[in-house]
């Protein structure tokens, strides 16, 4: 756990400085290239709109959705560019943890004012790790 702490420090470490050099505004594509450059420089392992399959009654959806950053196989980071976020975006990200069965994440809203006031952690309360 200790380690997973460590990565969700830098995880919000660089998106805070990359929200503070760029500022509000630009596009999501171009928030997460650059975050997925910046974490790979940190040294974390990061996949970048990693295709996620799902299993509902049997079936396989092979493409469910993309995610948007996973970082060391523990975190996901999902990224907006909107002026304020809406109640579905943390609810899709407890969706996406559940589904992936990853510990923790980060609702990370770049069109926000602030990082802070753009920046939400959330937790999988049925992690099974």
């Amino acid at each position: 756990m200790e380690r997973l702490e460590e990565f969700a420090k830098t995880c919000v470490d660089c998106g805070f400085w990359l929200h503070k050099e760029l500022g509000p505004g630009l596009l999501e594509s171009v928030y997460e290239a650059l975050l997925f450059e910046s974490l790979k420089e940190k040294g974390l392992s990061v996949e970048r709109q990693k295709i996620i399959p799902i299993t509902f009654k049997g079936r396989v959806l092979q493409e469910a959705f993309r995610a948007d950053l996973i970082i060391e196989n523990q975190i996901l980071i999902e990224l907006k560019s909107t002026e304020r976020f809406a109640p579905v975006h943390a609810k899709q990200v407890i969706t996406y943890l559940r589904l992936m069965d990853l510990p923790l994440g980060f609702l990370m809203n770049f069109g926000a004012a602030t990082f802070k006031e753009g920046v939400k952690r959330l937790a999988n309360q049925y992690y099974a790790g």
